[in-house]
């Protein structure tokens, strides 16, 4: 049987040389690690984002490094303006090999703070950019019967998650679209696989936060335990080479989503647990 993962060590030449990628909110983070060792593997690589100067840098860095990028301003809520953006590409490179909907936000805090401006805000980047992302490459690669979608979940897409109830929702709605897709989609000769990291990290740690801060000693603990992005995008290129459905980056969501699927009653006590702490923590420091 032949191994189709990525080695750890760059190799210019594999499945994804000479390949068209877009990466959206390709400026930090996964999307610039994304970027980055797409380009090492001798992809083209076209990096969209709202911050345009950010996401020049990058292209600029992959360029000086031998790649090949190009970078573009794309705001993924306008789904007319990433239709456009996604046709302009496949038509200029004569196809499209590999969408990654990878741009995102968060807002952190109890679910009681969040205003009905943070939900919309959330879900519009995070579902319907992704759906309008998926559609608009979706549509490019049934016409030419092949291509491969690739949409950046998380492991709170996978298992319930404290402080953070609209990313989970998002995250949730994300993870449903792709499972759903990619049965549709290989009847057309295209993939869809959905990449769940765990705690990585990337500015989405440095997100908005709503109601009372969040614990010192926990904050410090995702930081302790995070991946770093260039780690999380080699484990989503490993899976994505592989085809896998459901990409989980880092041990502890594998372990999370796992314990979900065989003993969801233990997430939820774990998850009572976390609340009463939470609400503990809150207290006392009130009370001072």
């Amino acid at each position: 049987m032949v191994n189709t993962e990525i080695p750890v060590r760059l190799r210019p030449v594999s499945r994804f040389n000479n390949k068209v990628a877009v990466v959206t909110g390709g400026a930090s983070g996964i999307g610039r690690a994304l970027a980055r060792r797409l380009a090492n593997h001798g992809a083209n690589v076209m990096l969209a984002d709202v911050q345009h100067d950010a996401v020049m840098n990058v292209t600029e860095e992959i360029c000086r490094s031998g790649g090949r990028a190009s970078a573009h301003y794309l705001d993924v809520t306008d789904s007319s303006a990433v239709e456009s953006f996604v046709r302009r590409i496949a038509d200029e490179e004569g196809h499209l090999d590999y969408m990654f909907n990878n741009a995102g936000i968060a807002v952190l805090g109890e679910f009681r703070y969040h205003s009905t401006a943070d939900w919309k805000r959330v879900l519009d980047v995070n579902v319907n950019g992704v759906f309008a992302g998926s559609a608009a490459a979706y549509a490019v690669m049934i016409g030419q019967g092949h291509g491969h979608i690739v949409n950046m979940a998380s492991v709170s897409g996978l298992v319930p998650a404290l402080g953070i109830v609209a990313y989970c929702a998002s995250k949730h709605a994300v993870v449903g679209l792709s499972t759903s897709l990619r049965a549709e989609a290989v009847a057309h000769g295209v993939k869809v696989s959905v990449v769940c990291p765990g705690f990585i990290k990337t500015p989405i740690l440095e997100s908005k936060t709503v109601g009372p801060p969040p614990d010192e000693k926990l904050t410090a603990w995702i930081l302790k335990m995070a991946m770093t992005s260039e780690e999380c995008a080699l484990k989503a290129l490993q899976g994505v080479a592989r085809n896998k459905a459901v990409i989980p980056v880092t041990g502890h969501a594998k372990v999370l989503w796992m314990i979900q699927r065989y003993f969801p009653s233990l997430m939820h006590a774990y998850g009572q647990r976390m609340v009463k702490k939470m609400n503990q923590q809150q207290g006392s420091e009130e009370g001072v």
